[in-house]
């Protein structure tokens, strides 16, 4: 049932006109992952990679986040990823595409879409990835910078807010650090899932 949900609101989304960022953008770039996931993990937005392919998480943050989940013993597979707003927003810098920061009307207008994919996979958590997310689920007094690797609930899921893997790319000089901590709040999860696992009790 929560993959023929998924696929529903995938071809509803596909259309969606309910701010302008469709204009510019080359698709919806909906969620991906199976139907019955565990983890449900919600970016800002697609970027330049993932507007071309219309899959979530491929480009060069999404490799940082293979590495993280692999490191922290979550496999990708299990995992259905998504993004808080579902298209690109960008400016043009030469022949380049650089990513804006979605404002509050944007992130409004796509709510109803990862609320949709929550209510049709019933995840048992769900990781915030980056500010934007984090205040688009938790609002906008969320402060990541405070709350970081914290358990909050969703109404009966629990969840946890983290770094982007694109703050890990934008680093520089701290990029061991900053994949270090997120493998670390990463590892949170993998913990809560193995504590939760049939027969585990």
């Amino acid at each position: 049932m929560g993959a023929r949900d998924l696929e529903q609101l995938r071809v509803e989304a596909s259309t969606c006109t309910a701010c302008d960022l469709y204009e510019h953008a080359t698709q919806t770039v909906f969620g991906e992952g199976p139907g019955s996931a565990r983890v449900v993990m919600i970016g800002e937005q697609p970027g330049d990679r993932e507007d071309v392919e219309g899959r979530p998480f491929v480009g060069p943050a999404g490799r940082v986040l293979d590495d993280a989940l692999e490191d922290a013993g979550i496999e990708r597979a299990s995992v259905y990823l998504t993004n808080a707003v579902k298209h690109f927003k960008w400016t043009p810098r030469g022949k380049r595409r650089l990513h804006q920061k979605p404002n509050g009307r944007e992130i409004r207008a796509c709510r109803p879409w990862w609320q949709g994919e929550l209510d049709a996979i019933g995840p048992e958590v769900v990781v915030c990835l980056g500010a934007t997310a984090a205040q688009a689920v938790f609002g906008l007094s969320f402060r990541l910078t405070q709350h970081r690797g914290e358990w909050q609930w969703i109404g009966d899921r629990r969840a946890l807010a983290t770094i982007h893997p694109s703050a890990v790319l934008r680093g520089e000089d701290e990029r061991d650090t900053l994949f270090a901590g997120l493998v670390s709040d990463l590892r949170l999860v993998a913990d809560l899932l193995g504590s939760q696992a049939p027969g585990s009790g």
